[in-house]
């Protein structure tokens, strides 16, 4: 059974996600994305209406990170905390391409970052939400919320920018589940949780 070829409008998303992850959304053409794609130039404003379409459609397509129900009762902050660190990290691994535009814009501050944030904003809410929580129950042991937010953020998302460095020679092997594991460990100790803490928590 043969594959089956991706269709002109997946086919036309795939290719701006590699040139926009390459070399940036205002260093990639339209011709540049149709001939990638090997699509006729039309087609991206046929079924797109154009580059900045395509830049919103790349977010609804790949943009795919699974975050804890706010109105979940039964999860507790550290869990929540903890699903959120393995979708981030799942998200770098599985789809470098996108966490590349993702950080690549924000750097930028662009005014595609309104384009992006529908996606954002629910995250660093249910973070900020979950961090307010732990600390109100005494698990977490912080002093600014939004600081710790940040740096639970950066931890998450810090994998991918080694990916594009020499520092780590070795670090296309590393496992994205033993990865994970590791950086939710590292971001339990520095909220101040303790192991036998957090192991009961989960």
């Amino acid at each position: 059974m043969t594959k089956r070829e991706p269709d002109i409008k997946t086919r036309i998303l795939l290719a701006a996600k590699k040139l926009f992850a390459l070399q940036g959304y205002d260093g990639t053409s339209v011709r540049q994305i149709c001939d990638e794609a090997g699509a006729n130039l039309s087609l991206v404003s046929y079924h797109f209406g154009g580059k900045e379409k395509v830049f919103e459609a790349l977010f609804e397509r790949y943009f795919l990170v699974r975050i804890p129900d706010e109105h979940d009762s039964s999860m507790s902050p550290v869990e929540g905390l903890v699903l959120i660190i393995r979708e981030l990290i799942r998200f770098t691994s599985v789809d470098r391409e996108m966490s590349d535009i993702v950080q690549l814009e924000m750097a930028l501050r662009t005014n595609r970052n309104a384009a992006m944030y529908p996606f954002l904003e629910p995250i660093w809410t249910r973070l900020t939400g979950l961090l307010q929580a732990g600390k109100d129950q005494g698990i977490f042991r912080i002093d600014s919320v939004s600081y710790s937010m940040l740096m639970v953020l950066s931890v998450s998302l810090s994998p991918q920018r080694a990916f594009n460095t020499k520092f780590m020679v070795d670090f296309e092997q590393e496992n994205p589940d033993h990865l994970a594991d590791q950086t939710v460990t590292f971001a339990l100790r520095g909220l101040g949780v303790s192991r036998h803490e957090w192991t009961n928590r989960l």
